[in-house]
C-alpha cells in the first residue's frame, strides 16, 4: 500500500469512528429509562421496550444497509442514515406513550443507526490488508463503545436541565449534523486500490472466497456464528439496560448510577480495539474462547458485586468482553467469507446481536420486577456464555473452494 492510499485508509477510518461515537445514541438508553421510571412512572419492563425494539429494529436494519453499503458505497448510506436517525430521535421528543416511544426511538432512529453502523465499519476495513483487518475494525467499533462516555453524562445533564422530551430533540438535532458532514468522507477503494491491498497480502489471504449471502446462508459456519453472537452479546446488552438501577439495587448508589455506565463503555471500547489486536495475533476463535470464559465467570459472580468498587470492576471487565465481540465477529465474518460482500454477509450474522437485543433487556427487566434483584438474569447469561465457548471449540474456517464451487453452480444453471 502506498502511503497515499494508507492516508486515505487512515482519514477514512477515523471518519468511520466518528460516525459510530454517533451511532452508540442507543447505549445512552440506561439513562433514558431511569428517567421514565422516576419521572413518567413506566414499570422497568414498560421503559425497557423502546430500547428492546431498537435493538431488533437496528439488526435487522443491518442486513438491508450492508447491501446497500457494498452497491452503493458508504458516503450517500450514512448520509441517509444521519437524517432518519435526526429524524427518530426529535419525533421522540413529542411522543407521550410507550408505543409512540417505540415506534419513533426503536423503529425510526434504530433504522438510522443501522444505516449509519452497517457503512462504517466494512468502508474501513477495505482499505487495509489481512494483517490490520482486526485492528482497524477495533478502532472503528471503539467509537459505538465509547459514545456513552460522552453521551450518558451529557444526556443526564440534559434530563436534568431540559426534561425527557427536549433532551431527544437536541441529541437528534446533534447526530444529524455530525453524522452527515462526517459522512462526505467515506467512500470505498477504487477496484485497482483493492487490487494493490489484495496483492500485498500473504497467498492463503488473498484467495477467491468471496460467498455471496446466498451461498453464506448453505454454510454451518453462518449458524454457529450467529448463535454464538447472541449468546455472547446477551450479557452485555442486559447490564446497559439497566446498570443505573442495578447500581441501586446491589449497591444503593442512587446518585452516580450513570457512572457505570460510562465505566462500561470506556472498557466496551478498549475490549473492541484490543480483542481487535489480539485477534490479528492470535486467531480469531482462540481470542474468541478467551473472552467468553472471562465473561463467564463475571456474570456468575456479579450478584455478589455489593460495593461500589466490586460493581466498577465488574462493569468494566463486562464492558472488555462485551466490546471484544464487535471486533471479533466482523473480522471472522471477512475471514471466512471474504470481504466483497462483507456489508450484507455481516448483516446476517449481526441478527443474532439484535435477538439478544430482545432477550437480553427484557430478562433483565422481568427479573427485577418480579424478584427486586437481578440474580437469575445474571445466572442466565452466565450459562449462555459458556455455550458460547463450547461452541467456538467446533467452529472451523469454510474451505475457499465451497464458494467457487457454488458459483460454478449457479453459473451452470444460469
Amino acid at each position: 500500500m502506498n502511503k497515499s492510499t494508507n492516508k486515505q485508509g487512515w482519514i477514512i477510518t477515523f471518519a468511520a469512528l466518528g460516525i459510530n461515537l454517533i451511532m452508540g445514541v442507543l447505549y445512552s438508553w440506561g439513562v433514558i429509562k431511569k428517567a421514565l421510571v422516576n419521572d413518567w412512572g413506566w414499570t422497568n419492563t414498560e421503559a425497557t421496550l423502546p430500547f428492546t425494539v431498537s435493538a431488533a429494529v437496528f439488526a435487522v436494519t443491518m442486513i438491508f444497509a450492508g447491501r446497500a453499503q457494498d452497491k452503493y458505497g458508504p458516503r450517500v448510506v450514512t448520509i441517509l442514515a444521519g437524517f432518519i436517525l435526526g429524524a427518530g430521535l426529535i419525533a421522540s421528543g413529542f411522543a407521550k406513550s410507550q408505543m409512540m416511544m417505540v415506534l419513533t426511538f426503536g423503529v425510526i432512529g434504530s433504522m438510522g443507526i443501522g444505516l449509519g453502523y452497517s457503512a462504517a465499519t466494512p468502508c474501513a476495513m477495505k482499505w487495509f490488508e489481512s494483517s490490520k483487518k482486526g485492528m482497524i475494525a477495533g478502532i472503528v467499533v471503539a467509537g459505538v463503545g465509547l459514545s456513552p462516555v460522552y453521551i450518558t453524562p451529557i444526556t443526564a445533564n440534559l434530563l436534568s436541565n431540559y426534561g425527557i422530551s427536549n433532551t431527544f430533540i437536541i441529541l437528534g438535532v446533534f447526530a444529524t449534523v455530525v453524522t452527515v458532514m462526517l459522512a462526505l468522507f467515506l467512500k470505498n477503494p477504487k477496484e485497482a486500490v483493492a487490487l494493490k491491498i489484495v496483492s500485498n497480502q500473504p497467498v492463503s489471504a488473498s484467495k477467491n472466497n468471496d460467498f455471496s449471502w446466498n451461498q453464506v446462508l448453505e454454510t454451518p459456519q453462518f449458524y454457529l456464528l450467529w448463535i454464538m453472537y447472541l449468546l455472547a452479546a446477551t450479557a452485555g446488552l442486559m447490564l446497559i439496560a439497566h446498570l443505573p438501577s442495578i447500581a441501586v439495587i446491589q449497591a444503593n448508589w442512587k446518585t452516580a448510577g450513570f457512572m457505570l455506565v460510562v465505566i462500561l463503555s470506556l472498557f466496551n471500547a478498549g475490549g473492541r480495539l484490543g480483542a481487535g489486536v489480539l485477534s490479528d495475533k492470535v486467531g480469531r476463535t482462540r481470542a474468541m474462547m478467551i473472552v467468553f470464559m472471562v465473561q463467564a465467570v463475571n456474570m456468575f459472580l456479579f450478584m455478589f458485586y455489593t460495593s461500589i468498587p466490586t460493581l466498577v470492576i465488574g462493569s468494566a471487565v463486562a464492558g472488555l468482553a462485551y466490546g471484544a465481540v464487535f471486533s471479533l465477529f466482523p473480522t471472522t465474518t471477512a475471514e471466512f467469507f471474504g470481504m466483497k460482500n462483507l456489508g450484507v454477509n455481516y448483516g446476517l450474522i449481526f441478527t443474532g446481536w439484535g435477538v439478544a437485543g430482545v432477550i437480553g433487556p427484557i430478562l433483565g427487566g422481568m427479573v427485577a420486577d418480579q424478584t427486586g434483584a437481578y440474580s437469575n438474569g445474571y445466572i442466565v447469561a452466565g450459562v449462555f456464555l459458556v455455550i458460547a465457548t463450547l461452541l467456538v471449540g467446533v467452529l472451523k474456517a469454510p474451505k475457499v473452494k465451497v464458494a467457487e464451487e457454488k458459483e460454478r453452480e449457479l453459473s451452470v444453471i444460469n
